[in-house]
């Protein structure tokens, strides 16, 4: 009788110790799953935080861009000593004003491209108005183009020149005296006109090489613009490329042709650019 109830208070004993082991068990796996869950949450906020830390990389990169497009656009205007030396000490001010009145980079990108745009339109009326001037004139002979901002007029060295000469022609002076007309409406317009050549070497003993009939080329050209139609001196210049920039190889007939030409360059104007900008 005592052995059966010892028996029976050990597995009393025992049942109730299996109890307790499972109610800490389920307490532990509890506080794992618990623990699971916070762990989880914190990985999912780690890889939110990446995303994020990725997205504000990519928008400073992209803010790190424009603000070098723009120093080097800002770069460039201070670059073009010609232009710049053309700007007065008020316009300077209004040029500082404008830029420390721009709330952000995308708004002062935005007034260039205005700018730009309204430039561009100003230099296709030019074109337009010198087109319909020469509309009589063959396309071969001379052709007007826009090119990276500048108003190209090149005439070809038969309208204008005799061979191996730079003595100007009768019917070259009807074609200059319809492009003065154009340029004598725009009188805040300056220009470059040059001289190019093919490379056949030139001879004449007045004439020490190409490099020096382009450049007397165009010197005649624009002494014809003064002397004649009343272009101010101030507002051109006369250069010489010789055969250094052709247009077609001289391996032909035809290149050759092609590359003896004159060019009237219109030069962009910075100033008239900046009070654009000034206006928006």
């Amino acid at each position: 009788m005592k052995r059966t109830s010892y028996l029976t208070a050990i597995a009393g004993l025992l049942l109730l110790t299996s109890c307790v082991s499972n109610k800490k068990l389920q307490s532990e796996q509890a506080r794992y799953n618990q623990l699971n869950d916070v762990l989880i949450k914190t990985q999912k906020d780690l890889e939110k935080c990446r995303v994020d830390a990725d997205a504000v990389n990519v928008s400073r990169a992209r803010a790190e861009a424009t603000v070098e497009s723009l120093n080097k656009q800002i770069a460039l205007l201070r670059d073009n000593n010609s232009a710049l030396s053309n700007i007065s000490s008020t316009q300077a001010q209004s040029i500082k004003k404008s830029l420390e009145n721009m709330g952000s980079t995308d708004n002062f990108i935005r007034e260039l491209q205005r700018g730009i745009a309204r430039k561009d339109s100003l230099s296709m009326a030019l074109v337009m108005n010198l087109k319909g001037a020469l509309n009589d004139i063959n396309d071969e002979d001379i052709k007007i183009e826009i090119e990276k901002s500048a108003v190209y007029i090149s005439i070809s060295d038969q309208l204008l020149f005799k061979s191996g000469s730079y003595e100007v022609s009768d019917r070259a002076q009807s074609v200059l005296g319809k492009v003065a007309q154009v340029l004598n409406s725009k009188p805040d317009i300056e220009f470059l006109v040059e001289g190019h050549t093919d490379n056949v070497p030139i001879k004449n003993g007045c004439i020490l090489d190409n490099w020096d009939l382009s450049t007397k080329r165009s010197t005649a050209i624009v002494r014809i613009l003064h002397d004649q139609y009343k272009i101010a001196p101030r507002r051109m210049t006369a250069g010489g490329r010789s055969e250094f920039m052709p247009l077609q190889s001289n391996e032909t007939v035809s290149g050759r042709a092609a590359n003896r030409r004159t060019r009237i360059v219109i030069l962009p104007q910075l100033d008239q650019f900046m009070q654009l900008l000034e206006k928006q």
